[in-house]
């Protein structure tokens, strides 16, 4: 059986004294097997080391019920690439559910509260992503357009904004909205620099903002921009909590905030007021939509989904 993502690898460390305590309850869950115990072979921190490995089913339950190790020792997860191992299907085989349907909560709450932070990398792909955006605008070029939507990272703080609002934790929605304003405001100001100074050099004028029919998606949002939204925000959320990285770059080719953003810049710094409006509103329409969507689909996975974890918190 081909089992690639399917099984994690657990390394933790524990306290001698509850030793048997961890690996009875890693020998309760089910979906967790090759479970063994190397006594006193951690020194930073000192303790005893317990390997295993784990159904992606098998997760929530085995970090819930462990939890306490964050304080008193350590764990370690990773995903297994290939796993030659009839215990492991058999184990895979006895959690409920469905690997690619499990959410492992911890682990989108780590991966998100690291997406909802500005770091210079974020600013510089969003940056160039929106450059890209305003070129592909004054040049009427979908490959251009289709290139900026991938490259733009924005998708981090909405999933963010998302998991907060599941979780009701205010302080990340706070820090990834901020992410996204500063993001997009720093993008914005960057290419309309770049524009200005284009202007000025007589490279471009208000007849490079003629678009052709294919590229008016972008400055005539309607009904249809905030259908695709709430479709992209659904997608995007099954993406990142299965990962499936190749579905969440559909993702990003399906929403349009990249492209209204570069819009947006091109035309303030022509001094076509008329097409800011629309294209601030279709940016506002797609982030709207995905943290609609993208919320309501947290809570679908969390209310409905078959998976282990039952007993831990969420």
């Amino acid at each position: 059986m081909d089992n690639n993502g399917r099984v994690l690898h657990l390394r933790l460390i524990c306290p001698p004294a509850r030793t048997d305590e961890v690996a009875a309850v890693l020998e309760d869950c089910p979906g967790v097997t090759n479970i063994v115990v190397l006594p006193g072979a951690a020194r930073v921190p000192k303790g005893d080391v317990i390997i295993c490995d784990a159904a992606r089913e098998s997760a929530n339950e085995v970090l819930g019920r462990l939890k306490w190790l964050e304080t008193e020792g350590s764990i370690a997860v990773e995903q297994v690439d290939l796993s030659l191992s009839k215990v492991a299907d058999d184990a895979i085989e006895e959690a409920p559910g469905a690997p690619d349907d499990a959410v492992i909560w911890e682990e989108l709450a780590r991966k998100v509260s690291a997406d909802s932070r500005i770091t210079w990398a974020y600013l510089a792909f969003l940056a160039i992503a929106t450059q890209l955006a305003g070129i592909a605008v004054l040049q009427n070029s979908l490959v251009l357009i289709m290139g900026a939507m991938v490259l733009g990272p924005e998708f981090g703080p909405v999933a963010a904004i998302c998991f907060g609002l599941l979780r009701g934790k205010w302080p990340l929605i706070a820090t990834a909205f901020r992410t996204l304003a500063v993001g997009f405001a720093v993008a914005i100001a960057i290419t309309f620099a770049c524009a200005l100074v284009s202007t000025w050099l007589g490279w471009i004028d208000m007849s490079n903002l003629d678009t052709n029919a294919e590229m008016e998606f972008i400055v005539k949002p309607d009904k249809w921009s905030f259908i695709v939204a709430l479709l992209a925000g659904v997608a995007g959320v099954l993406s990142i909590t299965a990962g499936k990285s190749s579905a969440l770059i559909g993702v990003f080719i399906s929403v349009t905030t990249v492209p209204a953003a570069g819009h947006a810049a091109v035309a303030l710094a022509l001094g076509a007021w008329n097409e800011v409006a629309p294209s601030a509103w279709q940016l506002t329409v797609n982030i709207l939509g995905m943290v609609i969507s993208g919320t309501a689909t947290l809570m679908v996975q969390r209310k409905f989904w078959p998976q282990v974890g039952r007993r831990s918190s969420v």
